[in-house]
């Protein structure tokens, strides 16, 4: 989760470089394909997000339109705060679902640490599909909470971190089932390549981690609350589908290290927006550092206690607008697209139609 919840929250009343280029262009919000240079920012299926996200496009040439993967090539759905099921020929991998989304009074003014964990298999079984490979950031539990559940009723491969393999054992997951990682890895799954690449943790306005801590073995008993639930060290993915992409950069947490996605190149980068400036230039340092992808889509805005069924509401902590300016200053040729949880989108972030 991104770290704030120690500082006053308002109340609520394809690598070549050919394809990332033209994979840039005008589009900025979620449901038009383009939309005008003078318009705003705002998602037309998301207006509740925030008024403040506006910020001028830049226009598409049709020359830079040329070559764009095509969108049935992969499909992509946010699944709100950081999470992701992306589907490729008919296999589906999962980045941090967490779909129950209960509440913890986190964004009520009064955020209670022994708030129960739960999960909610029909709700879980609506939004995932069949996973074959569920990619987990880090263990808190806007991130993890579903993952035991998915883990356990549908076989799918795990890959995490030492901590969040200690956690899922102690949740009852089948140990052989889950592959520890750090950071560094290539892992190829036969069509699918995940780069595991090492991260950091968001952090609050007094430059400190929300739940920090690592495991080295399970737990004397399976965590019933979210305040039994540590970070475990941060992770980012790249996931590239098939030999010709899209690659998306996929992030869980609004900072990263630097020196480790420097060269990474990716197509789309799902990059979290931050709660504080508690990290140095972070949206341009990091833009920089990806090649400033021709795709960039903003996670982690929402307020994530809200089901997916209803439009996305943004985290009054977040400063969308203010992101969203940023990242056209730093990148002008990138197009921003402002997801919501009801579009489908194709491997070039397009929503698609049919």
């Amino acid at each position: 989760m991104n770290d704030d919840t120690g500082a006053q929250r308002p109340q609520r009343n394809i690598q070549k470089f050919g394809r990332r280029t033209v994979l840039r262009g005008a589009a900025l919000g979620a449901a038009a394909p383009l939309i005008p240079a003078t318009a705003s920012a705002t998602p037309a299926s998301a207006t509740t997000a925030s008024a403040s996200a506006s910020a001028s496009a830049t226009t598409v040439s049709d020359g830079a339109r040329r070559g764009a993967p095509a969108a049935g090539s992969a499909s992509f759905r946010w699944l709100g705060t950081s999470g992701w099921r992306i589907d490729v020929d008919g296999r589906t991998v999962l980045f941090d679902p967490y779909i129950t989304r209960f509440k913890t009074g986190l964004f009520d003014g009064g955020f209670k640490p022994g708030t129960k964990l739960r999960s909610d298999p029909d709700l879980v079984r609506e939004h995932i599909g069949r996973p074959e490979i569920v990619l987990v950031s880090h263990s808190h539990w806007d991130h993890i909470a579903d993952v035991p559940h998915i883990a356990k009723t549908t076989g799918a491969r795990i890959v995490g971190t030492e901590t969040t393999f200690h956690l899922l054992v102690a949740f009852g997951v089948d140990p052989e089932r889950i592959s520890v990682v750090k950071g560094g890895e290539i892992l190829d799954f036969g069509g699918i390549t995940v780069e595991v690449v090492s991260s950091l943790h968001s952090r609050n306005k007094r430059h400190s981690y929300f739940a920090p801590g690592t495991l080295n073995a399970p737990p004397a008993a399976a965590p019933r609350t979210i305040g039994d639930l540590p970070e475990g060290d941060t992770l980012a993915f790249q996931v590239t589908a098939g030999s010709g992409g899209p690659s998306a950069f996929l992030m869980g947490a609004s900072d990263f290290a630097e020196r480790a996605v420097q060269g990474l190149g990716p197509d789309l980068a799902m990059v979290a927006v931050p709660s504080s400036a508690a990290t140095s230039r972070y949206v341009p340092r990091l833009l920089r550092a990806l090649g400033r992808p021709g795709v960039v889509v903003p996670v982690h805005w929402d307020n994530f206690e809200e089901p997916l069924s209803e439009l996305p509401r943004r985290d009054p902590a977040m400063d969308l607008g203010g992101f969203v300016a940023q990242v056209h200053q730093e990148s002008p040729t990138s197009r921003i697209v402002i997801p919501d949880y009801r579009t489908t989108y194709g491997g070039d972030m397009r929503p698609r139609t049919h």
